[in-house]
């Protein structure tokens, strides 16, 4: 793989956002109103800093997406449709995780498994390559990958350094040493280091602790992190040494980094079972973050600390309590595109 090729930082600049409409077919159906009040949301917020791709299943999903965005006034220039199967709309694990040199860039398209074999995946495995087939990127070149990776268990600082959870990786592939999973993600994603976290988790999560629900780079060597206050939460013993991992960890030329953790929000249930409601779930975009809103007290504050972590940005909240009962948020549903792909 040629040496200029890099993994650029979700900050930095982007063509689009990559998100697949939720419809009848797709886990979401029995709550599905709930979702796409979300999904209208999301796409509106998109939209006023960048363009939004829209995966849907057939013409009547397009006909209907297009009528429910456009009658909550979505500026419709900045959306594009795109038909593809899909057995789900998590698009952050299964759409393509992209490399560029200059102007050129290869959409490394690693096995999707349904995390771990825990859900049908067929149509999620072959999106990219179903994508890249109807000539929607530019310049682009697709490396099929066969070893099982989502784009939520790995978070880079686009300067070479990949952060990700031992609990996940090792949970896909519990024959490989740390030392060959390391090796392995930075040749593949070009990084000159990999950062493993060993704590952390959240009640209610289903793909083993990725990292983009727990800890995040931004800007200027900063961390932004979930944090729990709560010493009778169940969650808080493990916060607390994963804050305490984080707190170690330096930067490439030795310096700690800057930290900003997020605070906790109120215990969520579903008929008993607990939803993993993270704040570290958020979305970059030009000019903005997106940052998940739960109806909960600690909304504000979580929003007030990404302030502080991307001041020159724009924050959005979006209301995500609809995803988090299918086990994920923001952050999970989409996947940015670097500026030029498209």
């Amino acid at each position: 793989m040629p040496a200029a090729l890099r993994f650029p930082a979700e900050w930095e600049p982007q063509s689009a956002v990559l998100v697949a409409w939720p419809h009848a077919g797709t886990d979401w159906a029995e709550r599905l109103a709930g979702v796409e009040d979300t999904y209208i949301a999301l796409v509106a917020a998109i939209a006023r800093f960048e363009d939004v791709v829209i995966c849907v299943a057939d013409d009547d999903v397009e006909t209907y997406a297009e009528m429910r965005l456009r009658s909550n006034r979505v500026d419709m220039q900045r959306v594009r449709f795109v038909t593809v199967p899909y057995d789900d709309t998590w698009l952050r694990d299964s759409g393509p995780i992209t490399l560029r040199d200059g102007n050129a860039f290869r959409l490394l398209d690693f096995r999707f498994t349904g995390w771990g074999g825990k859900f049908e995946a067929g149509d999620d495995d072959r999106l990219v390559e179903r994508l890249d087939a109807q000539s929607l990127f530019r310049d682009a070149d697709r490396a099929p990958i066969d070893f099982a990776l989502e784009g939520g268990a790995i978070d880079t600082d686009g300067a070479g350094t990949l952060l990700t959870t031992w609990q996940c990786l090792h949970e896909r592939h519990p024959q490989a040493s740390r030392e060959e999973l390391t090796e392995k993600l930075a040749g593949w994603l070009q990084q000159d280091r990999v950062l493993w976290l060993d704590h952390g988790y959240l009640e209610g999560d289903d793909t083993d602790a990725h990292v983009d629900t727990l800890a995040r780079f931004a800007p200027g060597d900063a961390i932004v992190f979930q944090a729990c206050d709560d010493e009778s939460d169940s969650h808080h013993a493990e916060f607390k040494a994963m804050a305490d991992e984080i707190a170690a960890l330096r930067t490439q030329d030795g310096r700690p980094y800057r930290l900003f953790p997020l605070p906790w929000a109120r215990p969520i249930l579903d008929g008993g079972r607990r939803l993993a409601a993270s704040y570290a779930n958020f979305l970059i975009v030009n000019g903005a973050v997106l940052i998940p809103a739960y109806d909960d007290e600690a909304d504000d504050a979580a929003a007030a600390v990404m302030a502080n972590a991307f001041p020159d940005r724009e924050i959005v909240q979006v209301p995500c309590r609809p995803l988090i009962w299918q086990n994920g948020s923001l952050h999970c549903i989409t996947m940015q595109l670097p500026e030029g792909l498209m």
